[in-house]
């Protein structure tokens, strides 16, 4: 079963960060319809980033969502880990009798080789901002990075 958490999780704190830029709200419906995502999967994952300080939300008929602290000091790794919690991206086999040099090897080198490439990923997850993240949306946004002229509101 794939599991969608974290990608989720990182679009809303992006969406968020976007609407604090432009000055917009940004509540739980906003994020779930912008998201395409259930409401309900919104709020579950509103629960961890809000224990992990990522977002802050406030309640009422004016709450709104922002983030908890700077975009350049929040990681995609500090997302990762407030939604996901201990969950390894790959699961071990159960140990099994030691009958032959597989089965007496397979589980111990698994789980050092994924432990590896578990700390690989949480390290590059580390190395991005959400700040980084909306340079790069902009930046690939050729609106914004390309010296044509943004307004050409006369055809020739």
């Amino acid at each position: 079963m794939l599991d969608f958490r974290f990608p989720t999780a990182m679009q809303m704190v992006l969406s968020v960060a976007v609407a604090e830029k432009v000055g917009i709200r940004s509540t739980s419906a906003v994020l779930a319809a912008s998201l395409e995502a259930n409401p309900s999967f919104i709020r579950k994952l509103m629960v961890p980033l809000t224990r992990s300080g990522i977002i802050v939300s406030t309640l009422g008929r004016t709450g709104s969502i922002h983030l908890g602290r700077p975009a350049n000091e929040i990681t995609l790794r500090d997302i990762y880990t407030a939604v996901i919690d201990d969950k390894r991206i790959w699961a071990a086999r159960p140990e099994v009798p030691a009958r032959c040099l597989v089965s007496a090897n397979a589980c111990w080198y698994f789980k050092s080789v994924v432990n590896e490439a578990e700390e690989a990923s949480l390290e590059v997850l580390a190395r991005h901002t959400v700040a980084d993240a909306l340079a790069q949306f902009e930046c690939n946004d050729k609106r914004v990075c390309t010296s044509e002229p943004q307004d050409a509101t006369v055809d020739k």
